[in-house]
């Protein structure tokens, strides 16, 4: 025998755990040698299902028992080493999540402009106000930065939080991404939206350069509060990143989005970084997880292009045709005074142009699904 050869036993939709038919399915799994069990209970966007993992030497344990219980839909053969995010092979399904009554999915589709950092109650509650007028329910508004220089601004910390969430409240802003560089950001945050009475709701955020700060995703997936945005690490493959992403799913967080934000090379020049969203249909092929993309980080600039458009505006536009499902991208009332990454934020009168753009080429997309898949069985 080789490795271990993980399974998941994939119950029918509404099953809970607690049911004697599951219980007796358990105790089948652990009755093969060495086999252990876990369940998981995916809470998603328009469906619940429970998943039982057998874990162990589990190569010689037929699918065929577990196949005839009325309880169960399918029974999947692990394929890919993240077991918790994988697709393996099509075999279970991405049903996504909602959070704060806000529905993310492989299927749905958010713009989230705001801050990269919060640096004053006027510019968060001016950010804050165009995005309500636009209908925007999701934004970016960052507390905890860190930054290459340890003489750069850091961000305000936990101090801001009291009058972030209520702001964001009282903007009808449902969820905020918000980067944590610490454990214990998690019980700042947790702490501030309790007094807050839940004004607003966040989506942690796990920058680029903790991409491997595994005690830190850990951290982040022991909780399952809140969710999880995951930024790809600058300088490491694909698959490094999806088994750091794999850090917090197994730690019992199932709700997180993957981020694109572009690759540290010099051959992405002139733009920050280069462009790596030619990835989100990938993403989307091998793991389970809705796709972000970032926009702002990739290109790190206002560059104009000859046709009138941002490059900015252009390189949403490859992510959102390729299917992203949400798309976090740097606004500030006045870049020349922000305090971090000022020359690659949006303005505000931008923003109006900058939603329909994004809006157009996601009809687009949805066109090309239309038009160019085929129907099942064809």
């Amino acid at each position: 025998m080789g490795g271990p050869v993980d399974v998941i036993i994939v119950l029918k939709a509404d099953i809970e755990a607690d049911r004697p038919e599951v219980q007796r399915l358990v105790a089948l799994a652990e009755g093969y040698g060495d086999v252990r069990t876990e369940l998981h209970r995916i809470q998603g966007a328009t469906r619940s299902v429970t998943e039982v993992y057998l874990i162990g030497h589990t190569g010689v344990v037929p699918t065929e028992p577990f196949e005839e219980f009325a309880c169960v839909e399918k029974v999947v053969r692990i394929t890919e080493k993240y077991r918790a995010i994988g697709r393996h092979g099509g075999g279970v399904d991405a049903v996504g999540f909602e959070y704060n009554g806000v529905r993310i999915s492989q299927e749905s589709f958010h713009v989230c402009p705001g801050l990269c950092a919060v640096d004053s109650r006027e510019n968060a509650e001016t950010m804050f106000r165009a995005l309500a007028e636009h209908g925007v329910e999701v934004a970016r508004a960052g507390a905890f930065k860190p930054r290459t220089s340890p003489y750069d601004f850091q961000g305000l910390g936990a101090d801001c939080l009291p009058w972030v969430f209520e702001l964001a409240g009282r903007h009808a802003i449902k969820i905020l991404s918000m980067e944590v560089t610490h454990e214990s950001h998690l019980e700042q945050i947790q702490a501030a939206l309790a007094d807050s009475g839940q004004a607003t709701g966040v989506m942690v955020q796990i920058g680029t350069r903790n991409a491997q700060n595994f005690e830190l995703l850990k951290a982040v997936g022991q909780q399952t509060e809140l969710p999880v945005l995951f930024k790809r690490g600058m300088g490491i493959t694909l698959e490094e990143s999806l088994n750091a992403c794999e850090y917090v799913a197994s730690g019992g967080n199932r709700r997180i989005v993957f981020c694109l934000r572009g690759m540290k090379t010099n051959l992405g020049d002139p733009h920050r970084n280069f462009v790596d969203f030619a990835h989100v249909p990938a993403v989307k092929r091998m793991t389970r997880l809705p796709v972000c993309i970032d926009p702002s980080h990739s290109v790190g600039s206002r560059a104009l292009a000859p046709d009138g458009l941002l490059d900015v505006f252009h390189v949403t536009a490859q992510g959102v045709i390729a299917g992203a499902n949400l798309v976090l991208v740097d606004f500030h009332p006045q870049p020349a005074q922000a305090l971090c990454d000022g020359p690659q934020a949006l303005l505000l009168e931008e923003l109006p142009r900058y939603l329909e753009d994004a809006a157009i080429v996601r009809e687009a997309y949805t066109q090309r699904q239309r038009r160019c898949v085929p129907p099942a069985g064809e």
